[in-house]
């Protein structure tokens, strides 16, 4: 599992739920490993819920293990150095021992690991994982051929031993009391559930951080890659957010059999001295104990701009990236790309037709569109925000969206095929109409339809005027990286505007909305 041992939220739930009808694990094993389960957003709308698990990661791990090994899949280990080449498409890869692979294609998935670097306070060393190493031969050529771009940073908070914290004191978060199911194909067993819990920084907290901004790599200057704006340290958010008296902290539980905690919210990259004063600094937390202090993880990544939409290289056939390579930020995002990668690569090794994903029908398609055509300066994190269509692509209608996609590809099993097949029969009955997602479909249909009509009108009126003082900050909807892109460049039209690296068709839309009103 990632870091965080959580699998999906908003835009990241959809995610899931859209790998799970091409029959992709990540939705089945998170089920099978669920000590928590919470639907955010449910006082909203469905097309911006989400489904969240908190996962067990013994018990995912070995979801996924068992599933791998029964797949019937060939598992080589070792280190890959060396991409090889031939008349200028890749040809396979060679190991660390010598060892050559050969293969038509190739799917690069280095996570955080490309010539990574840890950061604890002033304590540097190499690697993408804390007691893991770094992948460096395969990042020096990768610099050499030019696929590499730059660094991007992310970061883990410190685990604590939930033995030491005063649970008494905290607000309790509890698992949902439906059972719903990440997967369209309901697990025969789920473990027992656990209850997470809130904490909360205080003044503090927030005076120990500003203190030692400078023992900070972060601020110190040592790391030079941008990290993720919406998962900011805790060192961001004091800089950042000085304003405010305190930022939630979830403590939440990495399994049955331990007493790990991961507190979301507080990573962290400051000494391990200071992690711990601030940790206890916290109502709840006086006396607990930390196990394994964060740290900053700076890696490099790849410019996505070079990709095809089947996430094959431009410059070389053959070789396809997938994942935090890319500028993605979770396993959600990276996930999805592997099914981007792994379907287009099998394709063209077997010289079938691509798969490419659409952003009008999916999320998958929506974040590929994006990294390819806009590329990244900060890792990319999937939202609802980001989707111009986000009233039709909710997480409860992916079978709906997808599943003909999915049966056609070849990719699924029978038991998914069946699945979609009787989903889709289902469908075609008067009993839909009392279904959560009938009663969806029926609730947003006439605002798909005028959300239609707005981005018709988009693509109509490039030539609408904004104003010279125009206040970005005031459009509904609109995200604070979208504020700060077009705060910068104050573009004169609608047509400007769509130019603007990181301006999203949804952005767009919301500032053709305001636009037009102000023109009116």
């Amino acid at each position: 599992m990632s870091c965080n041992p959580s699998i999906g939220g908003v835009g990241k739930g959809h995610l899931v739920r859209e790998l799970d009808v091409f029959d992709g694990l990540m939705a089945r094993a998170a089920d099978r490993a669920a000590i928590h389960r919470r639907m955010l957003n449910r006082s909203k709308g469905s097309a911006v819920q989400g489904p969240r698990i908190q996962a067990d990661r013994l018990l995912y791990r070995r979801a996924i293990r068992a599933s791998v090994y029964a797949s019937g899949v060939e598992i080589l280990v070792g280190e890959a150095a060396e991409l090889l080449t031939e008349h200028g498409r890749t040809s396979g890869v060679k190991l660390s021992d010598g060892t050559h692979i050969k293969s038509r294609a190739v799917i690069i998935a280095t996570g955080t690991f490309l010539d990574a670097q840890l950061f604890c306070g002033m304590e540097q060393i190499a690697g993408g994982r804390r007691d893991e190493q770094s992948t460096v031969p395969l990042a020096l050529q990768l610099r050499e051929i030019g696929v590499a771009q730059g660094r991007l940073k992310t970061g883990t908070p410190p685990r604590l031993d939930g033995r030491t914290i005063d649970w008494s004191r905290l607000a309790p978060q509890p698992s949902d009391r439906d059972l719903w199911s990440m997967s369209a194909i309901p697990p025969v067993y789920s473990p027992p559930e656990l209850a997470c819990a809130i904490a909360r920084t205080n003044s503090v907290t927030h005076d120990i951080v500003g203190a030692n901004l400078d023992r900070s790599p972060l601020f110190a200057g040592a790391i030079k890659g941008r990290g993720p704006r919406y998962c900011p340290s805790i060192e961001d958010k004091i800089k950042r957010f000085g304003e405010r008296d305190g930022h939630q902290i979830f403590l939440e539980p990495e399994g049955l059999t331990t007493a790990l905690v991961y507190p979301n919210g507080i990573s962290t990259s400051l000494p391990t001295e200071v992690q711990q004063a601030l940790v206890n600094s916290i109502a709840g937390l006086e006396r607990c104990r930390i196990v394994r202090p964060g740290y900053a993880v700076e890696y490099e990544y790849a410019d996505a701009r070079k990709l095809r939409a089947t996430l094959e290289h431009s410059t070389l056939p053959g070789l396809f990236l997938a994942g935090q390579i890319n500028g993605t930020t979770g396993y959600e995002e990276a996930a999805a790309q592997g099914l981007v990668a792994g379907l287009n690569a099998a394709a063209a090794a077997l010289d079938l037709e691509s798969q490419r994903f659409d952003r009008r029908t999916s999320y998958v398609g929506v974040m590929i569109d994006d990294l390819t055509l806009q590329g990244v300066t900060e890792p990319y994190r999937m939202m609802t925000a980001r989707a111009e269509h986000r009233l039709m692509l909710r997480a409860d209608n992916a079978t709906t969206r997808l599943g003909q996609t999915a049966i056609g590809g070849g990719a699924v099993s029978a038991q998914r095929q069946n699945q979609i097949i009787e989903h889709f029969a289902a469908r075609e009955t008067e009993a839909w109409a009392i279904t959560e997602e009938g009663r969806a479909d029926a609730l947003y249909l006439p605002y798909i339809a005028r959300q239609d009509r707005e981005w018709a009108a988009v693509q109509r009126d490039t030539m609408i005027i904004i104003p010279d003082l125009f206040d970005f900050r005031t459009i509904p909807g609109l995200s604070n990286e979208a504020v700060e892109r077009l705060e910068t460049a104050r573009p004169e039209t609608i047509d400007q505007a769509s130019r603007i690296c990181g301006i999203t068709p949804a952005a767009l839309a919301a500032l053709h909305v305001a636009a037009s009103r102000c023109a009116a």
